[in-house]
């Protein structure tokens, strides 16, 4: 015996009929927060910064790995 069920109703109706949260206020709050963070982060996306980043990121690798030849020839 096969029996066949539809539902037709929102997402916003099947969490209330399953008892599950309202989660759009949290989400909402989570959204706004995320947003103040770039945009208060933003000023490090400036390429000078970018540049500034790396480059003193790569010259401490490079030191970092001229130590470790010099460490592997002795």
């Amino acid at each position: 015996m096969k029996v066949q069920i539809e539902i037709d109703c929102t997402p916003a109706e099947a969490r209330a009929f399953l008892g599950l949260p309202d989660v759009a206020p949290l989400n909402a709050a989570m959204v706004a927060e995320m947003t103040k963070r770039m945009e208060a982060n933003i000023a490090a996306m400036q390429p000078d910064e970018l540049l500034k980043t790396w480059t003193s990121f790569g010259l401490q690798a490079q030191d970092q790995f001229r130590r470790l030849m010099e460490a592997a020839v002795k």
